[in-house]
């Protein structure tokens, strides 16, 4: 069954949403705990008996993923908090509350902090709510001029956006036409857990088929850190999903297992895409390759760097997109990360004259890597983003996803990024064996192929790509509160200890053994 969202004529941050039973306000609480999380709050108002307790109920449950969870009424305790994989969740009942400074006993203004905080009665909060919020009021249908023909279960719910949530409230009510126009309304909405960055993902789940929905808004550019220019730009991050729309379409073009695309909203950042399914190209736990499916991965780079491709691509018609080249300036802005992140929260920091030597070391390797014909350079090409399609033949069983970054540069980059797993230990002998693989793939293709100078380039790529995981991790710790990211660095630290163990490397590696600690730096 699927609902349907009215906007509110006049209100441009509101909508009404007809409930016909407790399975359809089941389902309305299930579709934003896809869309809200940690740091949001919901407020829920109406009269005693409106359905305000039975909503958060739901809301939480969808939340845990578990439709079993004891859910209380908070009337008494005022605070209930759960904690659940994707997050803290506090569910306040604030009743019982006379006056505001009650709230202070509470910890009212910490509550917010990493949780998903829902509020019935938040009239008694007066102005201690954030201003950035979403308001849910339900009402009995009954006596309404939507009301005739349902029964005594059905209610409205209106859906207000406060402050920053109404852009949030217009965006969910675009997606839900998205998803209606791809077919999938009556699908079940089911959280995923994204990557690092801001974008967020919901698979859509119909009998015998599914989807995902990506939500992925544009992303400001944030401070100026060089030039003028920020970070995003410095090193070519896609800052909307069109660089996305177009690598997925030359993947697909290139006859590749990329998500087919059934929905768009280019401006506002969001995709209704094919679902590629669940099973990737690790097993077992903790997560190992699968030597099948990891060759079968690097035969498609391998296959890749030996076409022609295009550098300009086409997002719709007569809009394109040119990939960025992958350049020296890129790559040292993104291993700075190791800098400013990694080094301080080692209690290392390093006076203008190393940093300097440190960039005029790296310029003096990357420049001849850098002068080679580039190719596609997907970025991010590791297990996180690599599906296994048993049903489809050749290169077609490795599904591709998480490509929007992509940008013209050395081939070794990708090889490297598969064959040295950030987040997953990929044996010696079996990291050699897929160079080997992909070597042999170049040489059939030309036998002019120059595997020393693919050699050198691979650990050099190895080594920047090392040096910017170890800030990039740090800092999802420090800035980001992720700390579940730290658990890789001590395998980051033996790639990077390996790459630099080139006999071409020698001074990089000088340095990094002057500055780094020496139990930080062992192969």
């Amino acid at each position: 069954m699927s609902l349907v969202i009215e906007r509110l004529a006049g209100q441009p941050v509101a909508c009404r949403v007809v409930l016909q039973d407790i399975a359809a306000t089941a389902r309305l609480a299930g579709w934003l705990s896809t869309w809200f999380g940690p740091r949001d709050t919901i407020t829920l108002t109406g009269d005693l008996g409106a359905g305000k307790t039975e909503f958060a109920r739901a809301l939480i449950r969808a939340f845990a993923e578990d439709a079993g969870v004891d859910v209380p009424s908070p009337t008494f305790p005022i605070l209930i908090s759960y904690d659940f994989p994707r997050g803290r969740v506090v569910h306040a009942d604030l009743y019982r509350i006379l006056e505001t400074d009650e709230l202070d006993e509470l910890g009212w203004d910490e509550l917010r902090e990493n949780a998903l905080l829902l509020v019935e009665w938040p009239d008694r909060a007066d102005d201690r709510l954030p201003a950035d919020r979403l308001d849910v009021e339900l009402f009995h249908a009954a006596g309404t001029d939507f009301g005739a023909g349902l029964g005594p279960e059905a209610r409205v719910a209106i859906l207000t956006g406060h402050g920053s949530f109404g852009a949030r409230l217009d965006r969910f009510q675009i997606a839900d036409g998205l998803i209606e126009q791809s077919g999938f309304a009556a699908a079940e909405r089911v959280f995923l857990q994204g990557d690092a960055s801001s974008r967020s993902y919901t698979r859509l789940v119909a009998p015998g088929r599914s989807a995902i929905l990506m939500n992925a808004p544009r992303q400001p550019d944030g401070p100026p850190l060089r030039r003028g220019l920020p970070y995003s730009q410095l090193v070519h991050l896609a800052e909307d999903v069109k660089p996305f729309v177009a690598m997925d379409r030359a993947l697909l073009a290139q006859g590749l297992s990329a998500p087919l695309l059934y929905s768009a909203d280019l401006d506002a950042g969001l995709l209704v895409l094919e679902d590629l399914g669940r099973e990737g190209v690790v097993a077992g736990t903790p997560a190992a390759p699968v030597p099948e499916r990891y060759h079968a991965a690097m035969e498609v780079l391998g296959a890749l760097h030996t076409r022609n491709l295009p550098r300009t691509l086409n997002v719709a018609p007569r809009v394109e997109r040119a990939l960025p080249t992958y350049d020296v300036a890129a790559m040292l802005t993104e291993i700075d990360l190791m800098l400013d992140w990694y080094l301080p929260a080692r209690g290392i920091r390093l006076d203008g004259v190393v940093r300097e030597e440190f960039h005029l070391l790296w310029r003096s390797a990357l420049n001849p890597v850098l002068a080679e014909p580039p190719t596609w350079v997907l970025r991010d090409y590791h297990s996180p983003n690599l599906i296994w399609l048993p049903g489809r033949e050749g290169l077609r069983k490795v599904g591709l996803i998480d490509f929007q970054d992509a940008v013209m540069g050395p081939a070794a980059y990708d090889v490297v990024s598969l064959a040295q797993d950030a987040r997953v230990d990929v044996p010696e002998e079996l990291e050699l064996q897929l160079v080997s693989h992909y070597v042999k793939l170049r040489r059939e293709a030309d036998p002019t192929f120059d595997v020393r100078g693919f050699a050198r380039s691979y650990a050099l790529m190895g080594a920047q790509r090392a040096s910017k995981i170890l800030g990039i991790f740090t800092r999802l710790n420090d800035r980001d509160g992720k700390p579940h990211y730290l658990r890789h660095l001590s395998r980051i630290r033996r790639h990077l200890a390996r790459c630099l163990s080139h006999q071409d490397l020698g001074s990089l590696r000088m340095w990094y053994e002057a500055v780094l600690p020496s139990k930080d730096f062992a192969a």
